[in-house]
């Protein structure tokens, strides 16, 4: 066993190495037992990068720099500093990368104890990737840019610097490794724990939470038989189990009437009525009501409609089971496509209920 100097007593001296240690303890781990993340603090917005024309521009920011068995470096820089970027090749893209630097002549004999950021030109390849510092640098990288071909547009940045909070805290990014039990991230959908195995949403999330979707225009569809999702009626969802109900209200020929659907996001299941006036009922007095339980997102419906001067109604009803987030949109077109328009009318709406 070896002895080592604790903080915090009088008249035991530190030194750099020793300091950076001690203050890893205040930074997320990275898994490994004297190890810390290193980044820079959420919503922070420090460091960013931008290119305009050939020059670049690193705006100011604080961030950890993490090195294996250094511990970990503060930086704070009232100017990250511009750079030049260099010409495009004439016929293959390239990617490069913007960083920060530590300089630190005790570990990799450079000279210099600084910081700054530094810009690193890759390699033209038709499949181009960010280069890697060489030697002993000390770094965390900021931003690539990528670089097209000669003639092929402008440079393109993606500000992906890690992002690092204190330990316990809650980090922003889906890609966060689990490392133990009762860890958070949020991934952009929603709060995830992790339980010593695998990540899962912290429940209830949005456990209750009704999404609307109304109507606020006219929409008339000519010449399709193709159902499309309304522009009104398409709402944001994420993995769960919703109740669905719709108030439809509508008008078209009766030679064209309506024909009612899902998009849904991939692997979504459930079942559906419409509870619609019949298709071809002809007039009012033979309107009963008429529906079939089909298979949410790979089967439509025809409801019936008599006339473009006859308003009618239908109460679509549902459950829907979401197993990827994205958006769950009524759908609809004409039954049999035709130049008479069919309306579905302001004041119709969409609304999904998450069960669980």
């Amino acid at each position: 066993m070896v002895a080592v100097d604790p903080t915090w007593i009088n008249g035991v001296q530190l030194d750099g190495v020793e300091l950076r240690r001690v203050q890893a303890m205040g930074v997320m781990s990275d898994g490994t037992a004297l190890g810390a993340r290193g980044g820079v603090l959420p919503g922070s917005g420090g460091l960013a990068v931008s290119v305009v024309g050939s020059a670049i521009t690193v705006g100011s920011g604080a961030a950890w720099v993490y090195r294996a068995g250094q511990g970990v470096y503060g930086v704070s820089l009232n100017s990250g500093g511009s750079h030049t970027l260099n010409a495009a090749h004439a016929t293959l893209p390239r990617v490069d990368l913007v960083y920060l630097r530590v300089w630190d002549n005790g570990v990799d004999a450079s000279g210099l104890n600084q910081a700054d950021t530094v810009y690193l030109a890759g390699t033209a390849s038709s499949t181009p990737s960010a280069p890697t510092p060489a030697g002993t640098q000390i770094y965390l990288p900021l931003a690539t840019i990528s670089v097209p071909a000669s003639g092929g547009g402008s440079p393109s940045v993606n500000n992906n610097v890690a992002k690092t909070v204190a330990p316990g805290g809650i980090l922003p990014d889906p890609a966060a490794p689990g490392l133990y039990a009762g860890q958070y991230r949020d991934d952009g959908s929603g709060l995830q724990r992790y339980d010593g195995s695998a990540w899962g949403y912290v429940q209830p999330l949005g456990l209750g939470r009704v999404l609307w979707g109304r109507k606020t225009a006219n929409t008339s569809r000519s010449n399709t038989a193709t159902v499309a999702a309304d522009p009104h009626m398409s709402l944001s969802v994420v993995p769960g189990t919703y109740a669905i109900d719709a108030l439809v209200i509508y008008s078209g020929d009766a030679a064209n009437e309506l024909r009612l659907g899902w998009t849904a996001p991939a692997g979504t299941t459930g079942s559906w009525w419409p509870d619609a006036p019949d298709p071809s009922a002809g007039g009012f007095a033979a309107l009963p009501r008429w529906g079939a339980v089909t298979d949410i997102g790979t089967t439509t419906q025809s409801v019936g409609a008599i006339g473009t001067s006859n308003t009618l109604a239908c109460r679509v009803t549902g459950t829907a089971t979401v197993t990827t987030g994205g958006t769950l949109a009524l759908a609809w077109s004409q039954s049999v496509s035709g130049g008479t328009a069919t309306v579905l009318y302001a004041h119709s709406h969409l609304r999904l209920h998450r069960m669980s």
